[in-house]
């Protein structure tokens, strides 16, 4: 008896789940609307083409590279003075010279109101990274008339265009010992570079012999920029404390004003910010 009354349970569900289902569908079919697409004679549908293969843009970060190593800023030429450096004592007098207190106490030197760097400086360094592959090192950018007395207090020193922001000393890591064919590198820069295309004032390159400087290596010059190599035995100062050859820019000639770049007491006393 019991199994009977299964049976009838099951079938009475089923029964109605047929019955509710097909009352859905008539609902269903009473709530349709259908309308015809018409399209007229000439009409033209567009072609899906297939799509190309588009090389990925670069993220904002790789923009900021010059071949496998990060941009050279002008961050890299901020002065390397430090207060916490003990006083020095320099010349005959032994007088005690003081460091400054370096990126915390002053800024680069400032032109149309901005921190400023010569441009070519970071070009050139650019460069040499991009097409060596190697680091460039800058061991010197900036200094500040403090720091550049603290540094090196030589009467050779006294003007220097790192006061100005148009010098800066470098070697590339992994060409220590070869410093001539950066330079050679540097004066391929000129002929590549479109911007001096025809100039032969800026690819020809000479050398200043006959003049007394630091260096015993005559150094390399066009119109806008000056080499010097410094060999292991020179150029050394608080700012060059290692043994390695290395390589001084300095800009002789400012192309956006057209006018010569030179050292000035007050240029270089006032062309900074102190904080």
């Amino acid at each position: 008896m019991k199994r009977i009354l299964g049976i009838a349970s099951l079938v009475f569900l089923f029964g109605c789940t047929g019955m509710e289902q097909s009352e859905q569908d008539k609902i269903r079919q009473m709530n349709e609307q259908k309308e015809w697409i018409y399209r007229r004679h000439d009409e033209k549908t567009y072609t899906i083409l297939s799509p190309l293969h588009r090389e990925r843009e670069p993220y904002p970060w790789e923009q900021g590279y010059a071949g496998r190593h990060p941009k050279i800023t002008k961050e890299a030429f901020r002065c390397r003075g430090d207060q916490h450096n003990p006083p020095r004592a320099q010349g005959k007098s032994l007088q005690m010279v003081h460091d400054c207190g370096g990126l915390q106490k002053h800024s680069l030197p400032i032109r149309d109101g901005e921190e400023f760097i010569y441009p070519i400086l970071l070009d050139i360094l650019n460069y040499l990274q991009a097409k060596t592959g190697y680091s460039v090192v800058v061991t010197c950018g900036h200094r500040c008339p403090l720091h550049n007395a603290y540094a090196d207090n030589s009467a050779y020193n006294q003007t220097s265009k790192h006061m100005i922001g148009a010098e800066v000393d470098f070697y590339v890591q992994g060409m220590q010992d070869k410093p001539e064919e950066v330079i050679h590198l540097i004066q391929q820069y000129y002929q590549e570079t479109p911007a001096y295309q025809g100039l032969s004032e800026y690819q020809q390159f000479l050398r200043l012999e006959h003049v007394k400087l630091n260096v015993s290596t005559p150094p390399w010059y066009n119109k806008e920029i000056l080499i010097k190599l410094y060999l292991p035995n020179e150029g050394r100062d608080f700012d060059h404390p290692h043994n390695l050859p290395y390589l001084g820019l300095q800009v002789r000639f400012d192309r956006q004003k057209g006018e010569k770049v030179l050292y000035s007491p007050e240029l270089s006393a006032k062309g900074y910010i102190r904080y």
